[in-house]
């Protein structure tokens, strides 16, 4: 049987201006296991804090990630490379003291590469010296999650995904079903095949342990020429894709998941994924909030 845990993409809107550290008590109370701390804007948090909030997270039994910040790029100029690593540095840090266990990311972009080939070979390498930095600090605790990403502009489509997990240790794919949905021209991921599928490439290619547990994010969401527009609520009709598609493949292969509501309305719709997945694949897939 497969376990679930489910939370909000940063911190929860019900929170407003409230200190961060109430995050975890706030979600266990909603019933909600998990969250992915938002650095997208710079790693800013100080050693003591980011303790605090993991003992906070370990207290309430909430499983907690870390998405690094937006301005990565390791496929683009020197300068802007380096400034990428160090982001992703500290990203690992930050993780590393509040006990996140995944630093999810955006690769890099095609623009500045003669190819997107050779921009996935510069994001490769780069990455190594990230995947050093880990080790120097004893941090291998701290997976590294390149994300699915959902501009047709961006390195991150599902090949090459797992060609980076393949080609660097300590990285395992972190996988947006509404990314694939969106740069697919909502042609991809519309069925529970779909999602079979990529849990399938997941696992030949990489390996089973890629999938204990899957890092996943979900929302609904609308798409142009390019791919990703904007993230929608589970609520509103006429945006895909379909949770249900996910939640049921999940459960028909058995697969862990850390499933991360990226909704305008984050926990609500964090509690949203739970329930429907409850439905479902029976109670005893949602992992208990137990401390651990």
């Amino acid at each position: 049987m497969p376990r679930f845990w489910f939370g909000p993409a940063g911190k929860p809107i019900g929170l407003k201006s409230a200190d961060i550290l109430r995050a975890p008590s706030f979600l266990r109370e909603m019933g909600l296991n998990a969250m992915e701390y938002e650095a997208v804007r710079g790693v800013n948090i100080r050693e003591d804090k980011a303790r605090a909030f993991g003992s906070e997270a370990r207290a309430n039994g909430i499983k907690l990630s870390l998405h690094a910040p937006y301005y990565i790029n390791l496929a683009g100029r020197r300068d802007v490379v380096e400034r990428s690593i160090k982001n992703l540095n500290a990203s690992i840090e930050a993780s590393h003291w509040m006990g996140a266990y995944v630093v999810v990311f955006h690769p890099g972009y095609y623009k500045d590469a003669p190819s997107r080939r050779e921009a996935l070979r510069k994001v490769i390498e780069n990455l190594k010296l990230v995947a050093e930095y880990r080790e120097q600090i004893n941090a291998r605790e701290v997976w590294l999650g390149p994300e699915t990403t959902g501009k047709t502009s961006q390195v991150g489509d599902l090949e090459e995904v797992l060609e980076i997990a393949l080609s660097v240790e300590g990285i395992r794919p972190v996988v947006d079903f509404a990314h694939l949905y969106a740069r697919s021209s909502g042609k991809f991921i519309t069925s529970k095949e779909h999602v079979l599928h990529v849990i399938d490439l997941i696992e030949k290619r990489v390996g089973e342990w890629a999938l204990k547990p899957l890092h996943v994010h979900f929302s609904k969401i609308e798409y142009g020429k390019g791919g990703e527009r904007e993230h929608h609520n589970l609520s509103e009709g006429g945006y895909g894709p379909d949770f249900t598609h996910v939640c049921s493949a999940l459960c028909e292969v058995g697969v862990d998941a850390v499933i991360i509501s990226e909704s305008p309305v984050l926990e609500q719709d964090a509690l949203v994924m739970l329930n429907m997945c409850r439905e479902i694949c029976g109670e005893k897939c949602v992992v208990e909030q137990a401390a651990e």
